[in-house]
């Protein structure tokens, strides 16, 4: 075979798969949101931004994505530092650390449920210790704060994993000549973290930040077990319009609105972590 044709060839697969399992659906989506039966409209788009419920739903999806990419950042940070470090039981940490992969949006948001209702384990241990006479319910109107927590500590302890399976991977990928170099040369271990590790691990830090964003503004399952009604995100409201209200076009909008951001936050991501040409450690 023609070694000019041979690439086209092996990406052939992924071409016809992405046409038909994205590009397809997008534009299907597409003329859902900005079509209806008179033809081409933005009545869709101007139906979801004027409810009352959307700058609500906007900002607890953003303050909430603020919230906890940030936090799991660090965490994973820290945790794929001390892993790169270890001489023994490696593999074994790692494995505890990335279970919650295995775990489900709901099974998660599920097991942060029983933590935190009326009769869950914080309940109880607040009993046993006299905090309080009797269960108390915590996830309700009166306590925003408490719910927006719970949903937080649920969606770190979650997904954090993602993050930290890919720069465990970046870390790894990193000589170990230029730490040993800069041992010699006296540097500090904050020092090789902040001129060897993070420059060489913007790649990786890239791809984390770019998935975790993504999925941050996609957040339901959890919200929904946790918060229900009481703490409405954007993909809530898609669900809402889409299977509630039986409104295709306004969930096909809500669609496109997630999107957008999301796209928008992607090439904020991707500009601010470039690696400039020429850079040197």
């Amino acid at each position: 075979m023609n070694a000019r044709v041979l690439p086209y060839v092996l990406i052939l697969p992924v071409t016809l798969f992405l046409c038909l399992f994205f590009l397809y659906p997008f534009l299907l989506v597409s003329k859902q949101a900005f079509s209806t039966g008179s033809g081409f409209t933005l009545d869709n788009f101007r139906e979801v931004t004027s409810y009352w419920k959307f700058p609500t739903t906007l900002r607890n999806t953003f303050l909430l994505a603020a919230a906890v990419v940030p936090v799991q950042l660090a965490l994973a940070l820290l945790m794929a530092t001390m892993v790169n470090k270890m001489q023994k039981g490696r593999d074994l940490i790692l494995y505890v650390w990335t279970i919650p992969l295995g775990i489900s949006d709901l099974a998660a948001g599920i097991i942060w449920l029983a933590i935190f209702e009326q009769s869950g384990f914080l309940n109880s241990m607040m009993n046993g210790l006299g905090i309080v006479d009797k269960p108390v319910n915590l996830l309700t109107f009166q306590n925003p704060g408490l719910v927006f927590l719970a949903i937080a500590l649920a969606e770190i302890w979650r997904a954090t994993a993602i993050m930290l399976v890919i720069l465990v991977a970046g870390i790894g990928l990193i000589p170990k000549e230029y730490y040993e170099a800069a041992e010699v040369f006296g540097a500090s271990p904050w020092k090789r973290f902040t001129r060897i590790t993070l420059p060489l691990l913007r790649p990786s830090l890239q791809t984390a930040l770019v998935l975790r964003v993504i999925l941050a503004f996609e957040i339901f399952a959890v919200v929904a077990a946790l918060g229900g009604t009481l703490f409405p995100v954007l993909m809530g409201e898609t669900y809402a319009y889409q299977f509630d209200l039986l409104n295709s076009g306004a969930a096909a909008a809500m669609a496109l609105i997630i999107l957008a951001i999301s796209i928008g936050f992607t090439l904020i991501i991707l500009r601010l972590l470039r690696v400039p040409k020429g850079a040197t450690i």
